[in-house]
């Protein structure tokens, strides 16, 4: 917005929409039964699940009145570990949490949708991993170097307080904001001893005690993210001016014609994520010529093709080896590993990998023995 003084065109803040009265938008039957059937969806196989689904009507009456009488109270969460291909802590919310989650994301999601930018394409709709590839290809097509960078321990490193004050700017609702409390503070510690503590400037002995770290598995953890790095994305845009940057979660590339810009675009988001109180993983964060191949979500993205890690392929062949050996000794399993294959398939047509899809199918589909 400006105005003029003294013969001068001057620029002022416009003024920030806020948004209110959302909360009975929450907890609204219809919207709670929407998110159940969300919450549900590919998961009607799990005991849990079917126990809800049973009692459905009586569980969301008796959680919408647990909203609406501000007595809902998170459950504890579920945690294991998952090796892909490193070790990270899974925490899988209770069935009940997650239909709130839901109904909460319902509500909030469109309110800053359209402020992320185009470019970043985890837990959008319209989005995901295979446009996210369309477009890095594109811009190896336009540029001949990328900055390619991940940020150190992101989920662990995610700080309450200031995540808490990014979602306050824009939502005036405070019975809103009390349930994004509620919902932050049962994942507090979750994930503490995935985090090594980095003091930054100004801290004091009592910052190890700031709470911190969001539940990877949660919707709410992926949907937050985004909110984040939401700053990160206009920072690089709009103060660096990258005219190909592409983000999906924590791993982002920078693409430019030579390599002093983007050793200094480096150098600038060091100091932007230590706003956030992240830090970037310096070692692996280097500049390097697209025509190399850029290892990103699985792929190797070259301008003229792609092709799936060859880390991947060894380890969608070890789980196939593993369904076939269930599947000798229990026929039944069939459809989980057809359903599998399915899967893996639909995944890795989106590089150059006829051959290897070939490979893989002759391997899993058992020859006739000849006489």
């Amino acid at each position: 917005m400006y105005f003029r003084a003294f013969g001068m065109l001057l620029a002022i803040d416009r003024p920030v929409k806020t948004y209110r009265n959302l909360y009975p938008q929450v907890w609204d039957f219809e919207n709670l039964y929407l998110a159940y059937r969300k919450a549900r969806k590919g998961k009607r196989g799990k005991s849990i699940v079917a126990a809800f689904e049973r009692e459905e009507e009586n569980e969301l009456i008796t959680l919408q009145d647990e909203l609406f009488r501000h007595n809902y109270t998170p459950g504890l969460y579920h945690s294991f570990l998952i090796h892909d291909p490193k070790t990270r802590l899974i925490s899988a919310a209770p069935f009940r949490d997650r239909v709130v989650h839901h109904a909460l994301c319902r509500v909030i999601e469109p309110i800053w949708e359209r402020r992320l930018i185009f470019d970043t394409y985890a837990n959008r709709l319209g989005k995901g991993t295979h446009r996210a590839l369309d477009r890095v290809q594109l811009f190896t097509r336009r540029f001949s170097y990328v900055l390619q960078c991940d940020i150190r321990q992101f989920f662990p490193s995610i700080d309450h307080a200031i995540l808490q004050d990014k979602l306050s700017r824009l939502i005036a609702d405070q019975e809103l904001i009390e349930l994004c409390d509620k919902v932050l503070a049962s994942g507090v510690g979750v994930l503490s001893e995935s985090y090594d503590m980095v003091y930054f400037h100004g801290d004091d002995l009592f910052a190890a005690n700031r709470p911190r770290g969001l539940p990877i598995g949660n919707l709410t953890s992926q949907f937050w993210a985004n909110i984040y790095l939401n700053s990160l994305d206009h920072f690089v845009k709009r103060d660096l001016k990258c005219p190909a940057y592409v983000r999906y979660v924590d791993d982002f590339l920078l693409f430019a014609n030579d390599k002093c810009t983007l050793w200094t675009w480096k150098k600038a988001i060091i100091e932007k994520l230590a706003e956030l109180r992240l830090t970037l993983h310096e070692n692996r964060a280097q500049v390097f010529p697209v025509n190399n191949g850029i290892p990103f979500l699985g792929f190797e993205v070259y301008p003229t093709h792609r092709r799936v890690k060859r880390r991947k392929v060894m380890q969608y062949r070890r789980k196939m080896q593993n369904l076939l050996r269930e599947v000798t000794k229990k026929p039944v399993l069939l459809p989980k590993l057809q359903a599998s294959v399915r899967g893996w398939v639909n995944h890795v047509r989106y590089g150059d990998t006829w051959g290897l899809r070939r490979s893989m199918l002759n391997f899993a589909i058992p020859r006739p023995q000849s006489r």
